[in-house]
Order: C-alpha cells, then structure tokens, then sequence
C-alpha cells in the first residue's frame, strides 16, 4: 500500500528487482542439462521434475515445467513488495491480469501484460 507524504502526495512504490527470466520447458532434467552446457550456467536448485533455477549472475534463469509454468511463455519476474498493490498499480497504467494473483508454494503472484502484451511475473515471498 503507498504511503502519503504530509504534502498529501503519494510515495512512489519501492522499485522492483528483476530476478528471473521464466522459460517453460517440458523435460527439466534435459533443459538444466542444455543451459548448463551451452552457456555454462551452474544450477543454484532443482526442484524435481517441476522448476529449476540456474544462476545467470544478477538474474536466475528459471525453467519452470507444466505444473509451475504460470505465464505460459518466456517471461520476466520481478520481485514487488505487495503483489496486490503492484496489481492496482498495473492497472492504472493501462496493463491486464493475464492470471490474478494466487499463492505458491513460496510466494505470492501474479502474471500480467504490459500494454504492448508483454507478459511479466511478479511475485512477493509469503
């Protein structure tokens, strides 16, 4: 929720980070496998048969199977502090709730689209 400021104005929101690139993948053990090879990327976790994160410096590549695969395409996620406030914000400025926020295993999320139908994840830890 934003903040008023004693002038009445509105605090702008905390920036957002981006975290990781999501790109949904059908077989995980192959595409940690093909990241890892081809680029080099060590893995930072496996998480069966559904996520893996690898570590792309700044930024975790993601790859998420059918059951953790939200966006349905390769996709941003950013880090937000209040999902909720980031959907208000969103909207305002002319974006659309692709899926509305529900909660994961470890976070709280959304996928939305910018106005240019650019999907993007963003997720706040529960």
């Amino acid at each position: 929720m934003s903040t008023s400021s004693t002038s009445g104005a509105v605090a702008p929101p905390s920036a957002a980070q981006l975290r990781q690139v999501v790109h949904p993948v059908d077989d995980i053990p192959a595409a940690v496998e093909f990241y890892s090879t081809v680029l080099g990327l060590p893995t930072r976790f496996v998480d069966g048969e559904r996520y893996a994160a690898l570590d792309g410096g700044p930024a975790t590549l993601a790859l998420a199977a059918d059951t953790e695969n939200v966006a349905n395409i390769a996709s941003a996620a950013f880090k937000v502090d209040d999902v909720d406030a980031f959907v208000e914000r969103l909207i305002a400025a002319g974006g659309q709730v692709v899926e509305p926020p529900a909660d994961g295993p470890h976070e709280r999320r959304v996928v939305v689209s910018d106005p240019w139908g650019n999907r993007v994840i963003a997720y706040a830890s529960l």
